[in-house]
């Protein structure tokens, strides 16, 4: 089957399906599935813009709100997952996934609407819960999708270019702290057979062999890549040939396996905002393996009348944006989603929301509210912020976004965009060898972590750091060929701007257009 990867949607869903119909019409034909890396911004109104964790500057209704009207309809099948710039009281209603719109699916805390300027960045956080569920699965994964990337799977690509494109990814890169530390684990753990992602904005491709468990047993390898953003002139859509079962029906079907878990683990659901450890195999736990059984699967099947398919049943639950009536006082509220009672009733699972509005209630978990207006009361809409993007308790940590702070820029810390191309590496520091050492008990990293003459154009790393070939996708596709770029007339600024960290580049975008966040 014919699968399309976008990397960050921003909301421009008319921009991405005018570019898939050009690479229909230019390429294989009618593509069976749009998969989509987070930051797609479900925006129905202007009470969704407002909980989108970006300065005010970058809050565009874009033109999602079109499909979710029934004005449109998306063309192919679509499914995506969250970012960090979502309407997140929207995903919210949609803890365990669901239509956004017709044809629009979300692949699915103790934050609830409304948000405050800590609760409306957690809000997208990774959860330890959220990996220690994925971690339970044992059959063979085809595709994963994670917004971030995987940390140091820039070693199993082609550093130099990656590196030429965003030269300030340069000191991360060579620390091993770019990326998340969650998803890393989990691509260890899982090792589908692709993995695709977003986030960073650039376009990679890297090929990562894993080691056998037990001898005698295959190696498998996973595929990476990660896409740009929808702007003019940028790599953020690829057309991959994927191996797909001839026989399997033309619709979504909920995973069984899965469902098993989610039905085995509900006890663990903690809506509070505390910090609380999984179980493990440490002899304070009476069960620690929450993975599926045979029996267990069975009667999930039961449960569910061996009914597998998912129901087409989207439902309006807010007032959809009017370009001719703009209402910027419109009221936020905690919804409850009938696609999210009716799949906890199935399975008989937590509404997350349910529990939250009575924890609310009863507890005031969720404290004492700020008015939304105070999460934009400075220019930025953000203030400094010290919480991780992953509360995922791993043994490595993923310092959160760095905001941007537009009016308090010091001289000493302001670094070009125009950064020069071709210094040259630094040699390893022994903090840096340390860290690998410390790292390789999760996954043995190629030799080197430094960018050198070896790190050539044409090659990606291999395992042990050697030369490879390029990627290949299921047929044979070089993953590292362009993909098609939106087309447009659009200009892009010739002035690049100046950058205080490195994250302020992604967001600002260095070579993008000002009014498009990250």
């Amino acid at each position: 089957m014919w699968v399309a990867v976008a990397g960050c949607c921003h909301g421009e869903l008319d921009k991405i399906y005018e570019t898939l119909a050009l690479a229909e019409r230019r390429g294989p034909g009618p593509v069976d599935l749009l998969l989509c890396c987070g930051d797609f911004q479900a925006v129905r109104n202007e009470a969704d813009l407002r909980c989108m964790a970006v300065p005010p500057k970058y809050r565009h209704m874009q033109t999602f709100y079109r499909y979710y009207s029934g004005e449109k309809k998306a063309p192919v099948l679509t499914l995506f997952i969250g970012g960090n710039h979502e309407a997140s009281n929207h995903l919210q209603e949609l803890p365990y996934g669901g239509w956004v719109a017709p044809n629009i699916y979300y692949l699915g805390h103790f934050e609830c609407p409304p948000y405050n300027s800590s609760t409306i960045r957690s809000i997208y956080h990774v959860r330890n819960i959220e990996v220690y569920k994925l971690k339970q699965l044992k059959q063979p994964i085809d595709i994963f999708l994670s917004h971030d990337w995987p940390r140091s799977i820039y070693h199993y690509g082609n550093k130099k270019q990656l590196l030429k494109t965003k030269s300030f990814f340069r000191q991360e890169v060579e620390n091993n702290t770019l990326g998340s530390p969650a998803a890393s684990e989990l691509l260890e753990h899982l090792k589908p057979t692709y993995w695709f992602s977003a986030h960073l904005h650039v376009k990679f491709a890297a090929l990562m062999q894993h080691q056998a468990k037990d001898k005698g047993q295959t190696a498998r390898a996973t595929k990476f890549l990660a896409l740009d953003k929808c702007l003019p002139h940028r790599d953020f859509l690829q057309i991959l040939e994927i191996e797909h079962d001839p026989s399997a029906p033309d619709y979504l079907e909920y995973d069984i396996e899965w469902l098993t878990i989610l039905r085995a683990t509900d006890d663990l659901i903690n809506v509070t905002g505390h910090l609380w450890n999984m179980p493990e195999n440490n002899g304070l736990h009476a069960r620690w393996d929450y993975s599926a059984t045979e029996e267990g699967m069975k009667e999930m099947l039961e449960k569910l009348n061996h009914d597998l398919k998912v129901p087409c049943n989207f439902s309006v639950t807010a007032a959809c944006y009017d370009p001719g009536k703009p209402q910027t006082q419109i009221q936020l509220i905690h919804r409850i989603n009938p696609q999210t009672t009716e799949f906890c009733a199935q399975l008989g699972i937590t509404d997350i929301n349910v529990r939250l509005q009575k924890s609310k209630e009863e507890h005031h978990v969720c404290g004492e509210y700020e008015e939304q207006d105070d999460v934009e009361s400075n220019d930025s809409g953000e203030d400094r912020s010290e919480y991780n993007t992953d509360t995922s308790a791993l043994s490595s940590i993923n310092p959160d976004e760095i905001m941007l702070d537009e009016e308090e820029e010091d001289e000493d810390s302001i670094v070009s965009a125009h950064s020069d191309m071709n210094t040259p590496s630094v040699e390893p520091s022994d903090q840096a060898s340390e860290f690998s050492a410390s790292f390789s008990d999760v996954r043995i990293l190629p030799g080197s972590m430094i960018v050198s003459s070896d790190d050539t154009v044409d090659s990606t790393v291999d395992r042990e750091g050697k030369p490879g070939g390029t990627v290949e996708s299921g047929n044979g596709e070089d993953l590292t060929k362009v993909p098609l770029k939106r087309l447009s007339d659009e200009h892009e600024p010739e002035q690049r701007k100046k950058i205080k960290r490195r994250n302020q580049a992604i967001y600002a975008a260095v070579d993008d257009d000002d009014d498009d966040a990250a």
